[in-house]
């Protein structure tokens, strides 16, 4: 039949392939005969008319009895279940645990007496602490701000990753009431812990692997303690920062504090610097007064050795040391002086004798002796004198003989 008929539901008229009205039964007609095929199959009699013959067995136990049997089978039916591969069910006996199945097809008695759940031990969980939706600009304050170990307060947004332990679903359905709400907190919890113990500095730039470890280890103890059936897969902080308010005031702090370690690095360097050089001074001074000692104990040792040698040669003449004394000093002196000035007693002018010229001139000649004779109108060169006949062995003969 059609829904579009406009004589669908109307009564009256043929419906006969020859009659002049073909459309679909009334409604109402359906309706009555309906509740007519009913009433004849649970044997119901209806108003004037005579209840139907029926033998023993007949219709109306054989209609009740095979209701029956479908309801049955249908109930039964019920009880099957399906574990996939990476899942468990949980078989409850009156809202009781009873029983933990592994994968396959399974069966239980159907509702309501038993009934199970399937926990997935297989799936990986995800909570976002301090953010929401995979984007660490929608912040949750009240999630993200702790309290730093020197009493600053940071902004800390992190990830954690856990699944359900395949021998402990039990525990994850049973123990707790919201496992993942459970979770959440514990997560949170221990890592205030863990950023209360920690410096703000250490938290922003050098040991956020450290801390999301020591979150990870204190997270996995929580669950085993509370027995909720959890075991940490992994902890990421995803973003530490000051918070919203303060960075303004804290990048000019951080500016400061570079500043601080570019001057101090500047310093470092100029000691660098300056320090070697300073200390090879004063190990080449050290060196230079420790070798002018040595110099100076030399030379007074050898002025003591030589002053012995002196006074037993003196011991021995002393006429002949005392003379020999005196030359060696005025020859000392007189090297070391290029003009003498000699005063004679009585009325006689002060005498100047220029040593030094004397000793140039005598020095040229003594070079070049044929230079005199080749410049015209010069003198011809004095002889030289003729030595004395003293000799050291004469002056010691001497001076043992005026030795008394």
């Amino acid at each position: 039949m059609s829904l579009n008929d406009p004589n669908w539901g109307r009564g009256g008229g043929s419906r006969g392939p020859g009659g002049g009205n073909q459309g679909p039964p009334d409604l109402d007609e359906l309706w009555r005969n309906f509740n007519r095929r009913l009433s004849d199959l649970f044997g119901r009699k209806r108003p004037g008319s005579e209840p139907p013959r029926m033998s023993s067995g007949g219709p109306r136990f054989g209609g009740v009895g095979l209701i029956a049997a479908v309801v049955l089978a249908v109930w039964l039916a019920s009880g099957f279940y399906i574990v996939v591969e990476g899942q468990r069910g949980i078989v409850l006996t009156f809202g009781k645990f009873a029983e933990e199945t592994g994968a396959g097809l399974r069966w239980r008695l159907p509702w309501p007496i038993q009934s199970h759940e399937i926990v997935n031990v297989a799936r990986s969980r995800a909570l976002e602490i301090g953010y929401r939706n995979n984007n660490v600009k929608t912040r949750v304050d009240k999630e993200a701000l702790m309290l730093t170990d020197d009493e600053n307060i940071v902004s800390v947004q992190f990830a954690v990753q856990y699944v359900v332990k395949p021998t402990e679903a039990r525990d994850y359905l049973f123990t707790n009431k919201r496992p993942d709400e459970t979770a959440q907190h514990a997560a949170e919890s221990a890592m205030r812990e863990v950023i209360g113990k920690s410096k703000m500095d250490g938290i922003l730039y050098e040991t956020q692997a450290d801390v999301a470890r020591q979150a990870h280890e204190l997270m996995q103890q929580i669950h085993d303690r509370y027995g909720t059936g959890i075991a940490i897969s992994a902890v990421t902080v995803q973003n530490a920062q000051p918070p919203e308010q303060v960075q303004a005031a804290f990048d000019d702090a951080v500016k400061a504090n570079q500043d601080r370690e570019r001057q101090k690095n500047e310093g470092q360097a100029y000691a660098n610097d300056v320090v070697p050089k300073a200390r090879g001074a004063a190990s080449r001074l050290m060196q230079e007064a420790d070798g002018y000692k040595q110099r100076v104990i030399a030379t007074a040792e050898g002025d003591a050795t030589r002053f012995k040698q002196v006074l037993a040669e003196y011991s021995k003449a002393p006429g002949v040391t005392r003379e020999r004394i005196y030359l060696d000093t005025m020859q000392q002196i007189y090297t070391s002086t290029s003009k003498v000035m000699l005063d004679y007693k009585g009325s006689g002018n002060l005498l100047y004798l220029p040593l030094d010229k004397l000793l140039q001139q005598a020095g040229a000649v003594a070079a070049d002796p044929a230079a005199q004779a080749r410049v015209p109108g010069a003198p011809e060169p004095a002889p030289a004198p003729e030595p004395t006949p003293r000799s050291r062995e004469a002056l010691r003969d001497r001076g043992r003989g005026e030795r008394p």
